[in-house]
């Protein structure tokens, strides 16, 4: 008796089936971190040799993102989601934070003079808990001067955790910091420091001017700060031109219900701002690990997105469009039609016995023009051979006409 086959993911009970099942994806949370917790057990009992430099829960932060197992959020579209790589990533606000840990590290990339950043960040409204976490802040200008080559480059990626430019800037930097940013995980995230544009008495919108015509304008710590905060707890979406995009959702750190929540929040983000066409785009939602399978929570149940798509037959198509005096007008011509085949058939097959009589007359020419060939050659070679006896006659002193007789001795 064959089993009983079960549907991979569940849908809600009431409403719109474009939309995820909270108990589904929790259910596949808590599976995947249990799955990611088992495996690092038996890798561990399986080891022969002690890590040293493995974090415990005694002696560091078990937030440290650089000792935790990444959840990513893995979103499978009909069509591709972009034209061209993108290299500035978009943002997605998460209700838990990615970079929880204080011993995540910020590199801040600023516009020139980098002196306003970091007066900005220094000045005491700014929060201290944020600004023990920016441990450095570079200016253009001076990123351009002191890190040209590869090596420095790969040491600035590998001493921060987070990397965080100017949004005036940020277009200047894959040549800036070439392929050893942007082939990594932490490519340079967009971050607003200019100030908010404040509004006259005529109601407009107008952005403060710097005193030095060369120099931006830096917003307020306050304000700064809330931009940087807000940029470090959003999930990065990487836009390439394909029909899947991953995002990390959390850490392996993290309750089933905080992926379940971070998941909700991205998908939510991702079918507003970036996809296009939105739930109707959509074929496929996955969470994974990095060395996991891929759990599924939403699959769609159809491949296409407007009925458009499907392709059909040309003749149905066309049927299902004529009125009853276009399909009356095709019949006829269709019995037309049938006509003209006939007599082309008629015709063909003329011109085909043509041929057939043609050829046979060719070929029984030709067997006339061989039996000719062949009986002059016969009379030939009698001739020739009459001619040779009456040459030996002559030899022998017989008379012509003759035969030759054997010679005894």
């Amino acid at each position: 008796m064959a089993a009983e086959s079960k549907a991979l993911t569940t849908q809600v009970a009431s409403g719109s089936p474009y939309q995820l099942d909270q108990s589904q994806t929790l259910k596949a949370s808590s599976a995947l971190l249990k799955h990611i917790s088992s495996e690092s057990d038996r890798k561990t009992a399986a080891s022969s040799t002690k890590n040293l430099l493995q974090a415990t829960t005694h002696t560091s932060d078990r937030n440290d993102p650089l000792d935790l197992e990444p959840v990513w959020l893995s979103l499978t579209t009909k069509k591709h989601i972009v034209d061209k790589r993108r290299l500035k990533p978009g943002k997605i606000p998460l209700p838990h934070s990615l970079n929880q840990s204080s011993m995540t590290t910020v590199c801040l990339i600023s516009c020139d003079p980098q002196r306003q950043v970091k007066d900005s960040i220094a000045h005491p409204s700014f929060p201290s808990a944020l600004a023990s976490r920016i441990t450095k802040v570079i200016g253009l200008s001076k990123l351009k001067a002191r890190y040209q080559s590869f090596e420095s480059r790969r040491q600035l990626l590998n001493d921060h955790n987070v990397f965080l430019a100017d949004d005036r800037v940020i277009t200047m930097l894959p040549k800036v910091l070439g392929k050893v940013f942007y082939q990594s995980a932490k490519k340079p995230v967009p971050v607003s420091l200019a100030p908010y544009r404040q509004i006259t008495t005529s109601g407009q919108r107008v952005t403060p001017k710097a005193a030095n015509e060369k120099s931006k304008t830096i917003a307020p710590p306050l304000q700064v700060a809330k931009e940087i905060e807000k940029t470090i707890n959003c999930a990065l979406v990487h836009l390439s031109p394909s029909n899947n995009t991953s995002v990390r959702v959390g850490y392996s750190s993290f309750t089933a219900q905080q992926i379940a929540d971070n998941v909700e929040a991205v998908v939510a983000g991702l079918v507003e701002k970036f996809i296009p066409q939105g739930w109707r785009n959509i074929r496929a939602v996955n969470i994974k690990g990095p060395n996991t399978m891929a759990l599924p929570i939403w699959l769609a149940d159809e491949l296409w997105v407007d009925e458009a798509d499907v392709l059909q037959k040309e003749e149905e198509r066309a049927e299902g469009s004529m009125s009853v005096a276009e399909q009356g007008g095709k019949k006829r011509k269709e019995r037309a039609l049938d006509i003209a085949t006939e007599g082309d058939k008629e015709r063909v097959s003329k011109r085909e016995n043509r041929q057939e009589a043609t050829y046979g007359e060719k070929k029984k020419k030709r067997r006339v023009e061989d039996t000719d060939v062949s009986t002059e050659m016969r009379e030939r070679r009698e001739k020739l051979r009459e001619q040779k006896n009456m040459d030996k006659a002559e030899i022998q002193g017989l008379e012509p006409g003759k035969k030759i007789s054997a010679v005894t001795a």
